[in-house]
């Protein structure tokens, strides 16, 4: 009669660390796009004097 009230497995818990594991994923590819679109592109002409 007891083991119906214990839950096996709380699924709100796995919920939350997926969603934030996938936030942090997203916020990752996020500045890695932004740091490909903002680079110095000068680097590669030779400097004229």
């Amino acid at each position: 009669m007891i083991t119906q009230n214990i839950a096996l497995y709380n699924w709100s818990n796995g919920v939350i660390m997926i969603a934030i594991f996938g936030l942090v994923c997203l916020t990752l590819v996020g500045i890695l796009v932004k740091f490909m679109a903002s680079g110095d592109r000068n680097k590669d002409k030779p400097k004229e004097e």
